[in-house]
């Protein structure tokens, strides 16, 4: 049995003074000890389906989740109206690409995790599916409290190697086995990652970029629990 709270973070809008929030799911087990943050990818939310079915069975299995909204609604809507105008305006990047501010926010939303009196004993993990891998990266990079990064499908290219090299915890990266350009990616950040001792790559055959197969999503459920459970 697990108790489901919805949450707001509060954060700071960027370059302004006023205050927003982040719409998140809070999901506690019982006699868990473990909560994984999730950062999901662009063009998505924190009802996406696929790390919605991954949180869920990592309740099931005595694991608490939080997932929760990289973007406030007015910077998704902007994003929308932005839209139209990429090919336009060079140099124009819409905030769900934007590596930086995805990075602050998870960092935000885990010092919200470690005040909460609900969660704010529990390890705290990272799994991050795309762009969101990029900004787990990042924030494992400098937020040693981590103590694991899972990722999916992870745009592991957009960060800086000299980011890489600062991480030191476990670091799992689940990729498709369809998906060449993403695994050869994965691959070459694995290098990177100089002081990380228990690394993998687990590659999920038959499985596309979304993991959208048949049963696909399911293995990497499996995968992301076994892993949690050997390195927490």
């Amino acid at each position: 049995m697990s108790s489901q709270l919805e949450v707001n973070i509060p954060i700071s809008r960027q370059e302004q003074s006023t205050l927003a929030e982040l719409k998140g799911i809070l999901a506690i087990p019982n006699s868990t000890r473990c909560l994984v943050i999730f950062a999901h990818g662009s063009g998505s939310s924190a009802t996406s389906s696929r790390n919605q079915k991954v949180a869920h069975m990592l309740n099931d299995n005595g694991v608490a989740t939080l997932l929760f909204d990289l973007l406030t609604e007015e910077e998704q809507e902007s994003d929308v109206k932005s839209q139209d105008l990429m090919n336009k305006v060079p140099g124009l990047i819409l905030n769900k690409f934007n590596i930086e501010l995805l990075t602050e926010r998870l960092y935000v939303v885990t010092q919200w995790a470690q005040n909460n009196h609900s969660v704010k004993h529990l390890t705290i993990a990272y799994f991050g599916a795309s762009t969101g891998a990029a900004a787990a990266l990042y924030a494992a990079a400098s937020f040693k409290d981590v103590k694991t990064v899972i990722s999916r499908g992870g745009r592991t290219d957009l960060v800086d190697p000299n980011a890489l090299s600062n991480i030191t915890c476990p670091c799992l990266f689940i990729v498709g086995g369809n998906d060449k350009l993403v695994v050869d990616i994965n691959k070459n950040t694995m290098n990177y990652l100089v002081n990380v001792r228990n690394k993998k790559l687990e590659i999920i055959e038959g499985a596309s970029h979304l993991f959208e197969e048949e049963g696909k999503i399911e293995q990497v459920c499996e995968t992301a629990y076994f892993w949690l459970k050997n390195t927490i």
